[in-house]
């Protein structure tokens, strides 16, 4: 039968797996880099994925070709696989990793000890160098962008949720030590994300989950008010009722 179905122009495909995300019937996959159909009778011809392609790589054909195979439908939104066992785009870095932050306190409390230990032998230039260099990170999940977090990522369930705009972590010097430690992060710009996408991804991460506390981290600048409102939108989609926060960070790095 003659029907639409979309076409993968594999030597543009940058295998961000954005489209993959967008499709619910599970017709395309991200394979060695790079974006496949399945079986062209898993696309439904709607061409949900199509927008979503940053690199234009997705086009719609009619041709003759297999009958959409129904029993795909929505595939995705039926799955009852365990929480958090795939990325959200199937890139391969993007793999959902869970950061054990004690064990490395314990490791850097070491280290400051031996520091400590040899402090008079040093002088205090030296000190303070040997010091900043044990200095740990605070991150405690992996992915933090965005659009390459699963909604339902195990490492969302009671958390403590800071989404932050991307350049606040550049501007605020101890952004791991007053933001980040203890809470789950995800990061996105409203000026080069589709805000849209940003607002349906928050959605469905606060309503996949129960989160106990949300805080917004944005900059001065005016377009990041996008942050905010993609993160109150999306708590009203949700109907997610949690204490809020929000912070704003000038352009020379200070609290305001």
């Amino acid at each position: 039968m003659k029907r639409n179905v979309i076409e993968i122009n594999e030597e543009k495909c940058i295998g961000c797996g954005l489209c993959a995300s967008a499709c619910m019937q599970g017709a395309i996959e991200v394979i060695d880099g790079k974006a496949k159909l399945m079986s062209e009778s898993y696309c439904d011809g709607l061409g949900m994925c199509l927008p979503k392609c940053p690199v234009d790589a997705i086009h719609m054909t009619e041709k003759d070709t297999d009958a959409f195979d129904a029993s795909r439908k929505n595939i995705k939104m039926k799955d009852v696989s365990p929480k958090g066992q795939a990325s959200a785009c199937g890139c391969a870095g993007s793999a959902i990793q869970i950061f054990d932050r004690k064990a490395k306190e314990n490791v850097a409390s070491e280290a400051i000890q031996g520091i400590e230990d040899l402090s008079s032998a040093l002088t205090q230039t030296k000190t303070s160098q040997a010091s900043a260099f044990v200095v740990g990170s605070e991150l405690m999940q992996w992915p933090v962008q965005l659009r390459l977090v699963s909604p339902n990522a195990p490492y969302f369930e009671n958390a403590d949720l800071l989404v932050a705009a991307d350049c606040t972590a550049f501007a605020y010097g101890d952004f791991h030590r007053d933001f980040l430690k203890d809470k789950v992060v995800v990061i996105g710009c409203p000026k080069l994300d589709d805000n849209g996408y940003n607002i349906d991804k928050l959605t469905e991460i606060l309503s996949n989950n129960h989160i106990k506390s949300i805080e917004v981290l944005r900059m001065e600048v005016p377009c990041c008010g996008g942050m905010t409102h993609a993160v109150k939108e999306a708590m009203l989609n949700a109907r997610c009722i949690v204490p809020y926060s929000e912070v704003t960070i000038s352009t020379d790095g200070r609290k305001l």
